[in-house]
């Protein structure tokens, strides 16, 4: 199983209820997302290629 270095979004607010997502880049060709409130739940992995992909959709107007 990868170890993942999680760390908080930027984006998430500070309320310990509110929308948290954090992301792990430390693992080669591997991005994975998970909700902070669930530390041991799920955790949603792609590929750095559909990461950058999903990023890229998120700019464009």
């Amino acid at each position: 199983m990868d170890s993942f270095d999680f760390r908080k979004s930027s984006y998430s607010s500070g309320d310990p209820h509110g929308e948290c997502v954090e992301v792990a880049l430390n693992v080669p060709g591997t991005v994975a997302v998970r909700d902070s409130k669930v530390r041991t739940g799920p955790v949603l992995r792609v590929t750095t290629a559909a990461w950058g992909a999903f990023r890229a959709g998120l700019r464009k107007p």
